[in-house]
């Protein structure tokens, strides 16, 4: 018996986990790959930097590097101000913090979920113990 093929493998479009939230899709799967995760961490520490001080100690290329800031770009999570020649990118919060807004939200949910759990179960102290 074969799995059923991924929705991409066809080049179909990707059902969307996280309905009504695109841009919330966007921000976490930009911030899927280590890479991107770690540019976004020196962006924080550094402030508005270039691509080629971003790139500056890592295994990959300055043209990889770019890549990289473009798809954050895409995803909102940076933005590029052009200085000269250069261009200088600086954190966007806004995504981060609308992902983390998503986030809790599913917390709170369990949380509920659990709680309601906890009621019934005290409130039913002849059911068995879970195995």
């Amino acid at each position: 018996m074969t799995a059923p093929a991924h929705p991409l493998a066809a080049g179909g479009a990707a059902p969307d986990p996280i309905p009504g939230r695109p841009d919330v899709e966007a921000t976490f799967l930009a911030l899927a790959d280590p890479t991107r995760r770690l540019l976004i961490r020196r962006i924080v520490a550094g402030g508005p930097v270039t691509a080629t001080e971003l790139a500056r100690g890592l295994p990959i290329s300055r043209q990889a590097v770019a890549k990289h800031l473009a798809l954050l770009r895409d995803a909102g999570l940076v933005s590029a101000e052009p200085r000269g020649r250069e261009r200088r990118y600086r954190l966007t919060p806004r995504p981060l913090a609308d992902a983390a807004g998503w986030l809790h939200a599913i917390e709170a949910e369990w949380e509920s979920r659990l709680d309601a759990l906890e009621r019934h179960l005290a409130a039913n102290p002849e059911l068995p113990p879970a195995e």
